[in-house]
Parts: structure tokens; sequence; C-alpha cells
């Protein structure tokens, strides 16, 4: 094959067919099968036909068939990558509205299980019969799995250093010393004669013992629209109770508050707990996270909100100011995943940060840095843009 018929194939892939893709090229054998599988998705009228993209033009090409949905997930796995496997999955289910063949077991066991694909299952949790349930856990179990593998060591390795450094000692060994800090408390020690200072006092890292050092707690809106990051911070939340040296708690919240803190020995009940819609309700939500603090310097609150308030907005300000005023780290994660930027209420975004308090949308492999700046009380680093 040339490099024009190459690419002209490529671009009958892309066009879906039809008198007005231009390209004249005619699809064979395992290249026929694969437009087929696109078609039944993304086609406007079955068959190879016009993928433009208009949703008015679409017809459910999959039909409400389950034993034709299990072939086709057979087939996309087939001819593509486990990355655009998942893509099309959300596309069926958004597109197509197949969220209830989720419901069946058979269904389950074929899908390319990833975090959107949870977020999803959470949703169904309370539509879904008893026969489902377990295999939608063993999914849900999966993908905890992944992320717990990921996550979970840089996570600990980070914080560890973070809850180390936060411990200042005046007598420090020497491997302990803490040589900027060092550095800048002696600068009026400088022998300008000799170029170099004099340290009257060292300042060093103290060792962490097995103590509880900070408290964390997190506040999760679990609307609809915050699915992957309810997934994401309920693995983080697992990983932070694991630390001996960290006191976590974790709360989610729509317009009712549930405390899920005695099940973040399991990520997946914590997830199974949550319910996934509804309204949002801030305030209240804050109001029973201020209720939990005791150490207020010691202190740090993620809330992790699109901060579309279905609350009092004033009560809700005043409350992250007053947990401010106490001591008490506040950090604001839009979203917590890896999606592109996401929707918000920007008005309180601004409020939230001109009270000192950062709001901003944070990736899961940038979480811990976040954390460990909160813990040590230095600039948080927010993510340009």
């Amino acid at each position: 094959m040339t490099d024009t018929d190459e690419r002209l194939r490529r671009w009958r892939l892309v066009l879906g067919g039809g008198s007005a893709d231009g390209t004249g090229h005619d699809l064979t054998g395992r290249d026929a099968a694969m437009d087929r599988t696109l078609a039944s998705l993304y086609g406007g009228g079955g068959g190879a036909g016009d993928r433009n993209g208009r949703a008015q033009e679409r017809s459910a090409g999959l039909g409400g068939s389950a034993p034709q949905v299990a072939r086709w997930l057979g087939d996309i796995r087939t001819y593509f990558p486990s990355s655009v496997v998942q893509v099309m999955q959300r596309d069926a289910i958004d597109r197509l509205g197949l969220s209830a063949l989720l419901l069946e077991p058979e269904m389950l066991e074929a899908v390319e299980a990833d975090v959107h694909l949870v977020g999803t299952l959470l949703s169904l949790n309370k539509a879904m019969p008893e026969t489902t349930k377990e295999t939608a856990r063993a999914v849900v179990r999966k993908v905890v799995d992944d992320l717990e593998k990921r996550l979970a060591t840089r996570t600990r390795a980070t914080l560890t250093g973070a809850l180390d450094r936060s411990a200042r000692i005046n007598r420090p060994r020497h491997r302990d010393i803490d040589w900027d800090r060092t550095i800048r408390a002696n600068l009026k020690h400088y022998l300008p004669e000799h170029g170099t200072i004099v340290p009257e006092r060292l300042i060093g890292y103290g060792r962490a013992d097995q103590a509880v050092k900070k408290d964390v707690v997190l506040c999760i809106d679990q609307s609809g629209s915050m699915a992957a990051s309810v997934v994401y911070a309920s693995v983080f939340g697992a990983v932070l109770a694991s630390m001996r040296s960290i006191d976590t708690k974790l709360v989610v919240f729509d317009t009712a508050v549930v405390d899920l803190t005695d099940q973040l020995d399991d990520p997946v009940d914590v997830l199974f707990g949550t319910q996934l819609g509804g309204g949002t309700d801030i305030n209240r939500a804050l109001a029973y996270c201020q209720s939990l603090i005791t150490r207020p310097a010691e202190t740090v609150v993620v809330l992790i909100s699109d901060l579309y308030e279905g609350g009092i907005r004033d009560e809700m300000l005043k409350r992250v100011a007053a947990m401010k005023a106490a001591g008490v780290q506040f950090v604001a994660l839009l979203a917590l995943s890896d999606e592109g930027a996401p929707a918000y209420d920007r008005e309180h975004a601004a409020a939230l940060a001109a009270l000192g308090a950062p709001a901003f949308a944070c990736t899961p492999d940038l979480f811990p840095d976040v954390m460990a700046a909160a813990i040590e009380k230095r600039p948080i680093p927010i993510p340009e843009a």
C-alpha cells in the first residue's frame, strides 16, 4: 500500500464513508469490520453511514439488544486499544442510552473498566438488582485496586516527608539540619570579609513518631458531575487513613451530609456508600466538617466541589473565613481527576481565593504535592490554567 493509499484509508475510517467523504476509497476485511463497529455508535442510519457528529441524525445503531451490545463490546476490544475502548464505551452510554444494560451481569463482565465506568455504576447503584451488585463490586474493586497501586506509594512517601519536615527542632543532628531555614534565620550573622554565615541557631527536621501529627478532613461533593473526583478522593482517603501520622475524616454531601470515615479501610465500601446526583449544600457540609475540628492549627480541610452552591452562600464563605482565622489550612479542589478544565462557579471560586483559600482543579498525580504543601503550611502548588 502506498503512502497515499494509507492516508485515504485512514481518512475513510475517520469520515465514515458515504458520498460526502470524498476519498473514493473502499474498505475490505478487517477495516470494513472496524468501520461497522464505529458506524454502530457514530453512524447516522446504521451501517457505514455518515458520522457527522450531529446527535439529531443519529440512531441507536446498537439497538436495545443485550446480545448485540455484548458482541459490539467484544468487537471494539478486538480492533482498538484499551484507551480508545474506554472512550467508545463512554460515548455509547452517553449517546445511545445504554446505562440500563449495565445492570445486567453479562454486560459488566464484557466492559473495559475505568474511572468513568465506576462513576456510571455508582449513579445506577440504587436501581441495580441484587444479581448484578456483586459483579458491579468486582468491577469497581478492579479499578480501585489499580488506582491504589498507582497512587499509594508516592502519596505515602510524599506525605511522610512532609510530616517529618513539619516538625522543627533547634538542636538537630547534622543530617537533620534544614539548611534553607537555618541560612535564612542567620543572615544577620553574615561576615562579608569571610564571605560566609556563622550560624548561631540551627533549625532541623524533627523525626515523625507514631503519634497523630495532622488531622485531614476530605469533604466531597457527590453531585453527578463530580463522579470521577469522588472515585479518586475515596482512594486517596483510604491511603491517608492507612498512615498512622494522619487522622483522616471523609465526608460526602449533596443536600444531606454523610460521614463515611468508618468505612475508610475499604474504598469500595466508601464508593457504594455514596449516592451520585441530587442537589448541593456546601454550607451544611462545611458546618459538619467544622464540628469535627479539634486542633485547628494542625488541621487540613480539602473541599472537593464545583462550588455550585444550593445552600446559603454567605454562610458558606463565613465558615471558610472562620476556619482560616482559626489556623485551618483550607483547600478547594474544583475537580480531582485527569479531565480537562472543569465547569465550576467562578464567582464562588473568586470569593474563596479572596479569603486566602485557593480554588483550582487538580490531577491525581499532583494531589500528594498539594497535601504535602498544606501539611507544611507552604504555598499550595497551584497548576497553571
